[in-house]
């Protein structure tokens, strides 16, 4: 069979199976081309050129067999590949940490301008709820003279990030802490602080597919109505910023809920590939 005849059997397979996409592809074309690619150890952007290549027997039954796992287990790709890419960077990736995601990550591409106005004059960065690392590593290659706390409450989603750090040869400017967001950080100040928290709210986490229930629930909910964790960050962040600080988070599909119960704090709205309304930036005097 050709990588296309195999390609396209994927897709009915995943159509047919009603599975949920969102770790990184967004729907069953894409993520069976890259699991296709991924088992070949073909090259991940050049799926035309070897749509007509054959596969030999062992290598259909590779492809086959990984393809059956998605389906059956209903895992996430990147869970089984062991590897998700923001951009052109790639982490490793378990069940430990929830699958690397965030449009924090599409803004540290341009190292946060217009707002950061020269990213070599940043000294500081926390990345609060850090996971896997993924945003910690980005900082740190945004902004080169920065050393950077990544703080999480898992101790096994730490020892992922860790990996990404000493991956990225980072060890000696990324700090890795655990903690409960602020409580170990008592008397650090940051220029920045980024943050992906947990903000699904409690009927969004019922009624969440296979998929993203794979993930560790710690990572995801965020209470009854989203916010708990943002609430706390909200509450504290101001201490932790440097005069001219900036806090940026994210926080999914709670603008409005977000808005409503703070309706004096100035949120600017960062746009992003999915619009203007997941990320939040206040500065620290806002804040207060």
């Amino acid at each position: 069979m050709t990588l296309r005849a195999v390609l396209r059997e994927a897709v009915t397979h995943f159509k047919r199976a009603g599975l949920a996409f969102g770790h990184g592809m967004h729907n069953a074309r894409d993520e069976a081309a890259y699991l296709i690619l991924h088992t070949l150890k073909l090259p991940l952007g050049e799926l035309d050129s070897v749509l007509d290549r054959a596969l030999n027997l062992s290598e259909l039954h590779a492809v086959r067999a990984i393809l059956q796992r998605r389906v059956r287990g209903r895992t996430p790709a990147a869970y089984l590949t062991r590897e998700a890419w923001l951009g052109k960077f790639r982490f490793y990736v378990d069940e430990r940490a929830i699958v690397p995601r965030s449009f924090i990550a599409e803004l540290l591409r341009d190292a946060l301008a217009p707002w950061v106005a020269d990213a070599r004059r940043v000294r500081g960065v926390l990345d609060l709820c850090t996971g896997s690392g993924c945003l910690a590593v980005l900082a740190a290659h945004a902004f080169p003279n920065a050393r950077i706390d990544a703080a999480d409450l898992s101790a096994e989603a730490l020892q992922v990030a860790r990996r990404n750090v000493k991956d990225y040869a980072l060890g000696k400017r990324v700090r890795l802490v655990q903690t409960d967001l602020f409580d170990r950080l008592a008397g650090r100040r940051y220029d920045l602080i980024l943050s992906n928290p947990p903000y699904v709210g409690a009927a969004a986490m019922r009624a969440l597919p296979r998929e993203y229930r794979r993930e560790p629930r710690l990572a995801l909910s965020g209470g009854r109505d989203g916010l708990a964790v943002v609430r706390r960050i909200l509450a504290q962040a101001a201490t932790h910023l440097n005069p001219k600080g900036l806090l940026i988070v994210e926080i999914g599909h709670n603008r409005a809920a977000l808005e409503k119960a703070y309706p004096r704090l100035p949120f600017t709205w960062l746009e992003t590939s999915a619009g203007g309304d997941y990320v939040f930036m206040l500065r620290r005097d806002e804040l207060l």
